[in-house]
């Protein structure tokens, strides 16, 4: 017999209404239940933040039965009215970049106070549902996303989520987490995502077995952004292969850029991506192993208009010819 369900009753809700509903302990086989639980449900504006967690934990376990009564997105529904309400009444000025002070998560000794709070009141929810399963996490993200939360907020929370959760995960479950994450990621507003912290996940992906799908949406994220990168973000290791880096992902990078950003890539952008290019070719050019043909479509891939000066790719060609 399965282990006995506890119907979950706030504990802050008024005398009179817990004489009506007492805390009952129903085992697996009692038909009512579902429709005592649902009873409990339509009282949810008693309920705290914990115990909406706690709810939430506990039926995280039993989506099925759960989700077809409704009580998950209830309990998330309620959850997320409350995250709104409260940025709206403590608006944080600091979450409008994804790389500003206002997202990480660990403080240097220049920020100031007010910084500091800043951060609190953004983020101050994040451990709390860093313990749900990415199931939920992924219905979370949705109801946020369609209650027009702050962007920004969100995709912190997602890399939040996502270095929490490795900490002592398996194998598999890293891999759940990341595709969970990369997915809701991908339905954010672009400009709201770090392009330090997608290099980030980059990284466990590239020792991990997830789909191609979610792969190929990481690598467009970067490539659209791959203006903001830096020559140590693409200085990626070439897992498996001769070479030393992995110029083939790099050039996925760049068809992305090119491909995402169309008639809206400013030649700002352009040079920004030659120029890192021409330093990226730089230091790939001494390897040995690396084939002409792909030292070849590094040189070529961006068009000619991307450059003010030839020298830096020069040099490199004089490295490589070497």
């Amino acid at each position: 017999m399965e282990d006995p369900i506890p119907l979950l009753i706030p504990r802050y809700m008024p005398t009179r209404m817990l004489e009506d509903k007492p805390r009952v302990w129903l085992g697996a086989g009692n038909c009512n239940l579902l429709q005592k639980t649902k009873d409990s449900i339509d009282e949810l504006s008693f309920w705290t933040w914990s115990d909406l967690l706690v709810a939430l934990k506990h039926y995280q376990d039993s989506p099925r039965t759960a989700t077809s009564s409704g009580i998950l997105e209830k309990c998330l529904d309620s959850l997320v009215g409350r995250l709104a309400m409260a940025s709206e009444v403590t608006p944080c000025a600091s979450t409008s970049s994804p790389d500003s002070s206002g997202l990480r998560i660990s403080f240097n000794t220049r920020s100031t106070q007010s910084s500091k709070n800043g951060l609190f009141r953004a983020t101050w929810w994040f451990e709390d549902l860093s313990a749900l399963n990415p199931n939920l996490i992924e219905m979370l993200v949705k109801s946020m996303v369609s209650r027009g939360y702050n962007h920004v907020i969100v995709s912190g929370f997602l890399f939040y989520y996502q270095k929490s959760k490795f900490y002592t995960a398996s194998s598999d479950e890293k891999r759940e987490v990341l595709e969970i994450v990369i997915d809701m990621l991908y339905t954010l507003d672009p400009s709201s995502i770090s392009c330090k912290s997608l290099f980030g996940v980059l990284r466990p992906v590239l020792r991990s077995n997830i789909s191609k799908s979610c792969r190929n949406k990481l690598e467009s994220m970067i490539g659209s952004q791959l203006d903001q990168a830096t020559i140590d973000n693409l200085l990626i290791p070439s897992y498996g292969r001769s070479y030393l880096y992995d110029v083939n992902l790099v050039l996925r990078f760049l068809k992305a850029f090119l491909r995402d950003g169309g008639s809206e890539l400013s030649p700002i952008r352009m040079k920004k991506v030659a120029s890192l290019i021409d330093l990226y070719i730089t230091e790939v050019a001494p390897d040995r192993c690396l084939k002409s043909s792909k030292f070849s479509a590094l040189v070529m891939v961006l068009p000619d208009s991307s450059r003010d000066s030839w020298d830096e790719l020069y040099h490199a060609m004089d490295i490589y010819l070497e």
